[in-house]
């Protein structure tokens, strides 16, 4: 199928070069993860993943993960076991 339309669409600079970075880790050209977004359209009949708006509960939980975040004050393990038993205690 020869490749005869056209998409232009305006974008947030940075967004757009955070994305090709991720696309050129993945060795897809932007036009390639458009082609690639758009089959999965059709073959999905709607978006290719979830979309939600967050709740109450889960805004509140986003803000204090990033809260903590900024104040460098999450745990950090060496392993899987010492996890697991913080999350038991």
């Amino acid at each position: 199928m020869a490749k005869t339309e056209i998409i232009r669409s305006r974008i947030d600079p940075e967004l757009k070069h955070d994305a090709e970075a991720v696309l050129s880790v993945l060795g897809l050209k932007t036009s390639e993860a458009i082609t690639l977004f758009f089959k999965q359209l059709v073959l999905q009949r709607g978006l290719p993943f979830s979309v939600k708006i967050p709740n109450d509960v889960t805004i509140k939980a986003l803000d204090e993960l990033n809260e903590a975040k900024d104040k460098k004050m999450l745990p950090k393990f060496d392993s899987i076991d010492d996890l697991m038993a913080d999350l038991k205690s």
